[in-house]
Formats: C-alpha cells, structure tokens, sequence
C-alpha cells in the first residue's frame, strides 16, 4: 500500500507515445537487426527536462542524476540491474527521491524519439551523444549484430542463463515511429501474461503458517495455483485477493492451464 501511495502522490504529464515490440516470430532475416538485451527495468521517457513514465508520471528523479542529460528526447529504462525489478521501481516511484538509492540507478537509453534516418543511424547518434554528455548515470543499452538464428538462440540462452529477461531485436533500416510495430521484436524462451489473485493455498513444511501458493484467475476464467517463485516475503504478506500479478510459463497443457507457472511480480500503474 505504501508503494501505491508513492505512486499517486507523483505529478501528471503528458502519458508518452512510444515504440512498443511485437513478439518474435522465427520468420526474419537475423543479421538485418540489432540485437541487445532486454532490461528487466522501468521503462522512462526523457522529454528534454524531466523523466516520465509509461503511464504518465513524472519520476522525482534528483537533480543531479538528470544534470548532464541532454535536452533531445530520449526513451529507455531506469535499471537496477537484472532481476532487480521490485527494488528498481521501489526506488523511482518514490515522491522524495533518496540520494544514495538513486546512485545505484543508471538510465539505458535505446531510441531517440522523433529522430530521422534509420535505426543503425539513431544507434551511432546515442553513441555519440553519450560520449558527449559524459554522465555517469547515462548510458546506452549494447547493441550488437548476430549472424543467423542459431547464433541468436545460442546468445538466448547465454543472457538468460546469467538471468536476463530476453532479447530485443531492432530493425536496422527502421524510422523512427509510435505504436506496436514489427520493426521492433522481442524474444523469450518463455511466455509471460497476467491473472487476478482470487485466494490462496496454505503452506506445509517450512512454509507452514504462510501462502503456499496464489490461486489466480485468466481473464478467460481459468483457475490455477501458482506456488513456484514466491519469496518468503511474499509467503508472509501475499499479494491482496483482487491484485494483478504477472507470470510466466511455457505452454499450455490440453486443458489450456499454464505449464510450469512461476510469479514474477505484482502489476503496478506507473
């Protein structure tokens, strides 16, 4: 609760128009695209003088982590590091920002909104500008080519080993647009969507008197447990009967439940 509260207290702006992926197919030429890795971030939109969210809150950054940022508009994520996603958006939702919390944050910057030529020319234009402003708390996500689908299976499973969320792949002749657009991919060994939180299973063994497991609901209405990625935290104080929760599995069984489903986080409107 003291989270959500965190978050209403922001001010309003503008809610951004931004370049949103489609889910990566297996059909495409590979080494026509950048490749980098997915952050597990908050995605932020820099408007030239204040940092936005996706949903249209000005993030209280402080003044000195945005000093050196340029006045084009930038759009990447707010991160942490990886599977660091609950303590990254603890941190910038915050209406008081804490200084030696916002030290530790570093904004990875992947598209220039609103800038001309292709995506390979934007990619050489952050790269200098990031070289130009020298700050130390921004940088650009690594973009970097791979020569066929095998390669780029191979890096997958490399990144997610070493606990990445996935792969983004980028067009490299792309211009610059809004929207959910093919010229932007996204790749996961693994599917993720969301389900309401309808009760819960009690724990046995050592999670005897906490959750054992979040009985959710499809927004097509099915119904299953979701006990695997629950920390000890969230065993004692569970997500409220009603929450949004987002996991993720592989498949689905002949009686369309998930395979192999595992909680990843709680949703929050920022």
């Amino acid at each position: 609760m003291l989270l959500l509260v965190a978050c209403c207290q922001l001010a309003a702006a503008s809610k951004p128009e931004l370049l949103l992926a489609e889910v990566y197919n297996g059909t495409i030429a590979v080494q026509q695209y950048w490749v980098s890795e997915k952050l597990d971030g908050v995605r932020a939109y820099w408007d030239g003088k204040q940092l936005i969210s996706r949903g249209g809150n000005v993030i209280a950054a402080p003044a000195w982590f945005v000093a050196d940022f340029p006045g084009q508009k930038l759009d990447g994520e707010l991160w942490l590091g990886r599977n660091k996603f609950a303590e990254t958006l603890s941190i910038v939702t915050k209406h008081q920002p804490v200084d030696s919390e916002w030290q530790q944050i570093r904004y990875y910057i992947f598209e220039l909104p609103q800038a001309e030529g292709s995506f390979t020319a934007r990619v050489n234009a952050m790269q200098a500008l990031v070289q130009q402003h020298n700050s130390r708390y921004l940088t650009l996500v690594p973009q970097f080519r791979l020569a066929d689908k095998a390669a780029l299976q191979a890096k997958l499973s490399e990144l997610e080993q070493a606990g990445a969320e996935g792969l983004m792949l980028h067009h490299q002749d792309a211009l610059y647009k809004t929207g959910r657009s093919a010229d932007l991919l996204k790749l996961k060994s693994y599917q993720d969507t969301e389900a309401e939180v309808v009760g819960y299973r009690p724990g046995k063994g050592k999670y005897q008197g906490m959750v054992g497991a979040l009985v959710v609901k499809t927004p097509q209405g099915k119904e299953f447990a979701i006990g695997s990625g629950l920390t000890d935290e969230l065993r004692r104080t569970p997500p409220q009967i009603g929450a949004v929760v987002t996991y993720r599995y592989n498949g689905l069984t002949k009686h369309g439940l998930p395979r192999f489903a595992r909680f990843l986080r709680v949703r929050q409107e920022f």
